[in-house]
């Protein structure tokens, strides 16, 4: 594979509040393999605007900054895993940007698995993953001590279901606290139930940011015990 030379880059969705109280980073989908440079109009990383707009309209009022990286190349690549590169290289600059502030993940499909990998990042307090790729090898010590929510469609065939209940399964152990949704009738554009979708983004985000007390639908999900909690219906 030829060496990468695009850039990534981060669109930033600013709060309306004076100063900034916490950062939501948004996570976009790709490939296994690939060197084509992800152009603004590629789909993968346009089903994540409406994404990190729901996060921001959420959190906004109570000092949520939004920012939706694009990667540089589509593909994971490994053993280069460029969209991970790609995902600390943005969490370096929000911590020299807004030093100090927890920030929170949210990823589609392989943008869910650099969200998990990445998890690891001191600012980071925890992920919520749509449809994430997660191979029988993903490691889950880096979300040791993170919220995690993951969520996945029933009727995906292009990430497995079963694959991510069993990362679950394998990371409840180590993260702070875990819940996982079955969503009925949602394959893996998440283009059939997307207010559902925004919202679990949404609440997420102000809640594992520390913004709004744990309430509703996530501080239910919580409170279960597993295996249960692995496996909720939506």
């Amino acid at each position: 594979m030829s060496p990468v030379v695009a850039r990534p880059t981060l669109t930033t969705l600013p709060p309306s509040t004076p100063r900034p109280r916490a950062v939501a980073l948004v996570l976009h989908g790709g490939a296994e393999y690939g060197a084509d440079v992800v152009r603004p109009w590629r789909l993968a990383y346009l089903r994540m605007v409406p994404v990190a707009r729901a996060v921001r309209a959420a959190g906004a009022r109570h000092g949520l900054e939004v920012r939706l990286l694009r990667n540089r190349v589509r593909g994971w690549n490994e053993p280069a895993r460029h969209p991970v590169e790609d995902a600390r290289w943005a969490l370096e600059r929000i911590r020299a940007e807004r030093p100090g502030l927890p920030v929170v993940l949210v990823g589609h499909s392989m943008g869910g698995r650099v969200a998990l990998r990445v998890c690891d990042d001191e600012a980071v307090r925890g992920a919520c993953v749509f449809a994430p790729w997660t191979p029988p090898d993903e490691p889950v010590e880096p979300v040791a001590g993170r919220t995690v929510v993951i969520a996945h469609g029933a009727l995906d065939r292009v990430t497995r279901p079963e694959d991510s209940y069993r990362y679950a399964r394998r990371a409840d152990a180590q993260a702070g606290r875990l819940a996982r949704f079955d969503v009925a009738g949602e394959n893996h554009a998440l283009l059939r139930r997307p207010a559902l979708w925004n919202r679990l983004a949404a609440e997420f985000a102000v809640q594992t940011a520390g913004l709004v007390p744990d309430h509703g639908l996530l501080a239910r999900a919580f409170a279960h015990d597993a295996p249960l909690r692995w496996s909720l219906m939506l």
